[in-house]
């Protein structure tokens, strides 16, 4: 019998090829011997089957739990506003959202590379330090308070759930990497339909109160989280390089999606943060107003599903330029809800359209990485840089509330950041092989 070291293949009747999950195993230990260098063309991907949907299910179920929890604070904005933090001004208050996406995004930057390096074990300390985030925020009292739990601590425990969670799917998926990512960001807006819906609920037509509340939120999402911990896990070695990598900044296609992502995340939010108090404002009750975000990202959840799977097919930076465009046309239309049906009307428009942008932003980062190994690194990076917006944008509008007592100029802001997000989509196109009407 011919011993492994001395065997070669009949140069006229090769091997049948062997499937993605049975290669990619036997490919496993080549790669921890190589030191995680073997060449990208090497790999395998299932992408389908049981265990690869399930990782995709347990990266809904953190999305459900933190951008979901995250996409509600449109509610909080608008309850602190009347209650808790009255005597502070629009801008102040929203400081906390912006810390805490920021930090979110930011944490990116760790996460990513942690999970190249260690897999997604880390998610486990970071849900606990999360379910401990919402616990504290239940006891808060003072301004600087919500700011360091709800912003600090609740940003940098998501982020470091959510990246990993997300560079999971590159292990398992390639050509059906945008439908896993868009079913995986549906729990996102799962969450936030279920969050708003409940925390309204508990709010304004139950003894509770407000610690409460945010108690049987933090009891709510251990379920989700413990499921996530026990079947999210990476499939290929760790890659053993820098933390950083600043070659990325080379691909001016790179560039470009993170300067989409910016601007994108900048004009986004905003209507998302607002669109309660406006609806307020514009005569609507506080109760149906409360639940305008839960209509938001109830038509999200179809705007997050479909272009992941259109993607695959006719181009993933074609479907987020589009959802892009859709978004902007849709910001600069916002004034012109003013009575109760516009504004519902408004919120499930922009809700199906803006949808696909989260999704869309971090699948379109993930394309950039020419070895899947470095996929959590390329989307930690970027995202942080892109985090900076939310840190900018809905202070900004706060501000801006306060000078115009009106939202004119607020409409106007957010349409002109989305629409150079789209030019900036279309800088990424040119740099491609396809080109700007390339199927990309």
């Amino acid at each position: 019998m011919t011993t492994p070291s001395s065997y070669t293949d009949p140069p006229t009747d090769p091997l049948p090829e062997k499937p993605a999950s049975t290669l990619s195993a036997e490919k496993q230990s080549e790669l921890e011997s190589s030191g995680g260098n073997t060449p990208t063309s090497e790999l395998t991907f299932p992408d389908g089957g049981f265990r690869a949907w399930l990782v995709a299910a347990g990266a809904g179920c953190v999305l459900f739990s933190t951008m979901g929890y995250s996409n509600s604070f449109g509610i909080f904005q608008a309850y602190y506003m009347l209650h808790q933090l009255q005597d502070e001004t629009p801008d102040n208050i929203s400081w906390i959202m912006s810390v805490q996406m920021c930090s979110m995004f930011l944490t990116g930057a760790v996460a990513g590379p942690l999970f190249d390096r260690y897999g997604a074990k880390i998610i486990r300390p970071a849900a606990v330090a999360y379910i401990f985030a919402i616990m504290m925020t239940s006891l808060c009292k003072e301004y600087y308070q919500f700011l360091l739990a709800q912003g600090f601590l609740t940003g940098i425990s998501c982020g470091m759930i959510m990246v990993p969670a997300m560079s999971a799917l590159g292990h398992y998926f390639d050509k059906n990497r945008g439908s896993a990512m868009g079913i995986a960001m549906a729990g996102s807006s799962i969450g936030a339909v279920v969050f708003p819906s409940i925390i309204s609920k508990l709010l304004n037509d139950t003894d509770l109160g407000f610690g409460w509340t945010f108690r049987i939120g933090g009891f709510i999402v251990l379920g989700p989280l413990l499921f996530a911990i026990i079947v999210v896990s990476s499939r290929l070695p760790p890659r053993k390089s820098k933390f950083f990598l600043p070659a990325a900044f080379k691909s001016p296609k790179y560039v470009f999606l993170i300067a989409a992502n910016f601007f994108l995340y900048m004009g986004m939010f905003i209507p998302l943060i607002y669109l309660p108090i406006y609806g307020i404002e514009h005569g609507v009750s506080e109760i149906l107003s409360s639940y305008l975000v839960a209509i938001v990202n109830g038509a999200s959840i179809f705007g997050r599903i479909l272009p992941g799977i259109l993607g695959d097919k006719y181009g993933r930076l074609n479907l987020l330029g589009a959802a892009s465009l859709g978004t902007g046309i849709m910001c600069f239309c916002w004034i012109k809800a003013t009575s109760t049906a516009g504004i519902i009307v408004f919120a499930v428009c922009f809700g199906f359209v803006s949808g696909a942008i989260i999704s869309g932003g971090s699948i379109a980062l993930t394309i950039c990485a020419d070895d899947p190994r470095e996929i959590g690194t390329y989307m930690g990076q970027g995202l942080a840089i892109a985090s900076l917006a939310t840190l900018v944008g809905p202070p900004a509008v706060g501000a801006m509330l306060r000078t115009y007592h009106g939202y004119q100029e607020i409409s106007i802001f957010c349409g002109v950041l989305t629409m150079a997000g789209v030019l900036c989509v279309i800088g990424a196109k040119k740099d491609t092989k396809e080109g700007i009407f390339g199927m990309v």
